[in-house]
């Protein structure tokens, strides 16, 4: 039997919200994500670097999904939110990563061969700084489009600039930077919330996107969301991403 709106705001309201896990939505969500495979190209591109740096790791998941590194790798990674901090530490640790607590304005001292980002801040001259020559940027950006129906239904304010991050502007910031872009891709792709728990976990897991949310204050916008998802079955709203990779010159 489905669950009534207080259960399910009950149970969004109780699920952790560790590092990069979104883990509690499964099932509860639908969404194939953009067409290309980051962590298929990160693998591709690991047995060429001898020095290793992952921005923004949060609490490690995606780092530590591509173990075992390669033999020798010095691999390093950073993460700025403290909460973040003890998990990817815990989970990196044993894969011989050491975790900065900077942010991806602030790189440890390079040359690396390789940077993966993945939905990390892209400061493009500082990845250029700390970059081997030949060094290779891979990242996965979350575009400024993302979601953006999500904050329609529940009646918080869009970003000011729907345009303000795309591939195009994150493309030349690296070109003035003095990179090669050697590959880029941007997609809107179909994500489905099931129940109004999986709205509410959404709203809360980012809050830079949905400031000021809480299932309280939103509760008239959220009722009517929870009887749309039932009518019809699901809410849909697009994820806007994009993919650069970007190579240092010789």
């Amino acid at each position: 039997m489905a669950h009534d709106y207080e259960t399910h705001v009950a149970e969004a309201r109780r699920a952790a919200l560790t590092g990069w896990d979104f883990g509690w939505l499964t099932g509860r969500t639908a969404g194939e994500g953009p067409s290309w495979d980051y962590a298929e190209r990160a693998r591709a591109l690991l047995p060429r670097a001898r020095r290793l740096l992952d921005i923004d790791t949060g609490g490690g998941e995606f780092l530590a999904s591509l173990a075992p590194l390669p033999p020798g790798v010095v691999a390093v990674a950073t993460e700025n939110w403290q909460p973040n901090l003890p998990l990817a530490r815990q989970r990196l640790a044993p894969l011989g990563v050491e975790v900065h607590r900077t942010s991806g304005l602030n790189l440890p001292p390079g040359p690396f061969d390789l940077i993966l980002n993945r939905h990390g801040l892209l400061d493009a001259a500082g990845i250029r700084a700390a970059l081997a020559p030949g060094g290779r940027l891979l990242t996965q950006q979350v575009g400024s489009r993302n979601q953006l129906a999500l904050n329609e239904a529940v009646g918080i304010p869009a970003p000011a600039d729907p345009d303000g991050w795309t591939l195009d502007l994150a493309v030349r910031a690296l070109e003035a930077a003095g990179l090669r872009v050697t590959a880029a891709r941007e997609e809107m792709s179909p994500y489905t919330f099931h129940d109004i728990g999986a709205v509410i976990f959404q709203l809360r897991a980012i809050p830079w996107q949905f400031p000021g949310f809480t299932p309280s204050a939103h509760e008239p916008a959220l009722r009517r969301l929870d009887r749309h998802i039932r009518r019809t079955g699901g809410f849909t709203a697009h994820d806007h991403r994009f993919l650069i990779e970007a190579r240092a010159r010789d």
